[in-house]
């Protein structure tokens, strides 16, 4: 118990070995297969309602009423003690363009075409890319690689920006929203399992761990009917 008292319930006392990140994707339906036919509504809508209600903390409005507007291109450190309540940079569900779900309520779903997101999991006091913003790419896994045959990113060219890092911790940085990258799968092969890797690339990510399938990647499988 005196041990326990020494301990800080705002950041770890030790963080000399902070892994590299691992990510996850949205939507997130009992697994990592994301499987619809265009026309069966029924069969993608639930993919779409995952999707705004993940997105719903993302509103403009929200983030312009709880967090604030920061300088991009450069980490947002913040001092004072570790009991002080941290501010948060806005990300707002407008910067994923044609993945927002503003434009096309369905994200994509409807046209054949879905939206991901791709978020990076929080780590206390981490500073993804050393001074180099994190970007993503997609491919293949495993089989034909014509099967993917275009995917547009978002925000800007698919990259973490850096002012988004570091993250406080729960207890001090409580109106922190993670930032995101949309991956519009605008062509994938239809009526096919495509299985599909999308990595992060950056300084000091690691993405090729093959015990690890989430540390600095993420595999999932589309399969898309007409």
């Amino acid at each position: 118990y005196v041990m326990l008292l020494t301990l800080s319930p705002y950041t770890p006392r030790f963080r000399d070995r902070v892994s590299p990140p691992g990510v996850m994707i949205r939507p997130y339906l009992n697994g990592f297969t994301i499987a619809f036919n265009v026309s069966q509504p029924n069969t993608w809508q639930p993919y779409v309602d995952n999707m705004h209600h993940f997105l719903a903390a993302y509103d403009d409005k929200v983030q312009e009423e709880k967090n604030i507007e920061c300088v991009p291109g450069q980490y947002f450190l913040q001092g004072g003690s570790d009991s002080e309540e941290k501010k948060a940079c806005q990300f707002k569900r407008s910067l994923l363009q044609n993945c927002s779900g503003i434009g096309d309520p369905t994200f994509g779903y409807s046209k054949g075409q879905p939206c991901i997101l791709l978020k990076m999991n929080r780590i206390i006091g981490y500073r993804p890319g050393a001074g180099v913003p994190v970007s993503v790419d997609c491919k293949v896994q495993k089989g034909n690689e014509s099967h993917l045959r275009s995917v547009d990113f978002y925000p800007g060219n698919g990259t973490f920006d850096l002012m988004y890092y570091p993250y406080y911790g729960k207890f001090t940085h409580v109106n922190y929203t993670s930032p995101l990258v949309a991956m519009h799968f605008t062509d994938v092969q239809k009526n096919y399992l495509v299985p599909i890797q999308c990595s992060l690339n950056g300084k000091g990510i690691i993405n090729d761990l093959n015990s690890d399938r989430f540390l600095g990647r993420i595999i999932f499988t589309l399969s898309i009917g007409k």
